[in-house]
């Protein structure tokens, strides 16, 4: 079975100061060391899948095609690192507009990632800034490792990797 890192978008991947939306790539900047910390992973043989709520779909901000292209503009800016990412999975729903089951904390989108990828949930990893993304983490039974917002990854990933040895 596979082995993978999870990670939120927003505040994880980029950063998302001072905008309550992220849907334009002028708006889109990685946070630190991203790309590098990424490679690392990737090279340890993790795959790597991006689990990101975009209420602001569901609110009528920007549609599914600015969700698309975002996703498109960051698998560009990661292949400069040498970095696929595996798959990205987007909730479009939020609580005021309707009931969903993708919604982090619930670990739906997590669990057909861990399906379809036949990825072991012992030995991978969620990477959040949110209360949300580890607790989608536990509820899907994989280890959550919490960072702060717009932060980087460095020191999660330095972790990982320790423990893998």
């Amino acid at each position: 079975m596979q082995k993978a890192v999870f990670l939120d978008r927003d505040g994880v991947i980029n950063s998302d100061e001072g905008r309550y939306y992220v849907y334009r790539e002028e708006d889109f900047t990685l946070t630190p060391q991203l790309g590098e910390c990424l490679k690392k992973l990737q090279d340890a043989g993790f795959l790597l899948i991006v689990i990101s709520n975009q209420s602001g779909v569901s609110r009528g901000v920007y549609g599914v095609r600015e969700v698309e292209q975002v996703n498109r503009f960051l698998r560009e800016q990661l292949s400069a690192f040498g970095v696929q990412l595996t798959e990205c999975y987007s909730c479009t729903h939020h609580p005021d507009v309707g009931k969903c089951l993708c919604r982090k904390p619930l670990p739906l989108l997590v669990q057909k990632a861990l399906a379809r990828y036949h990825i072991d949930a012992a030995r991978s990893y969620f990477i959040g800034d949110r209360e949300t993304d580890m607790k989608a983490a536990h509820n899907a039974g994989i280890k959550g490792i919490a960072v702060e917002t717009n932060a980087g990854i460095a020191k999660a990933v330095e972790n990982i990797l320790n423990a893998q040895r």
